[in-house]
């Protein structure tokens, strides 16, 4: 596991280790406040999800949130609060 990861010719930082519901949740609230996030599952990077994936049943384990490097602070800074 690396804390950060190149995607689309960005640095994108690891925000935390959650269920995949915790971090959808989390994913929903930061995009919100205007902060994008990705997941990534052990079979790839989740850029958004709809509820025809969630009840399909797609991998509900522990999934990775990542942010983009220039707003991880802001970004860890908000969920503390949350």
């Amino acid at each position: 596991m690396n804390d950060r990861e190149l995607l689309g010719g960005n640095v994108w930082c690891l925000l935390e280790s959650q269920p995949r519901a915790i971090a959808e949740s989390f994913r929903r609230m930061l995009e919100a406040e205007g902060i994008p996030c990705v997941l990534r599952t052990p079979f790839g990077w989740v850029m958004g999800s709809n509820v025809i994936e969630t009840e399909a049943g797609v991998y509900q384990g522990d999934v990775l949130l990542y942010v983009p490097e220039v707003c991880f602070e802001v970004a860890k800074n908000w969920l503390l609060e949350a």
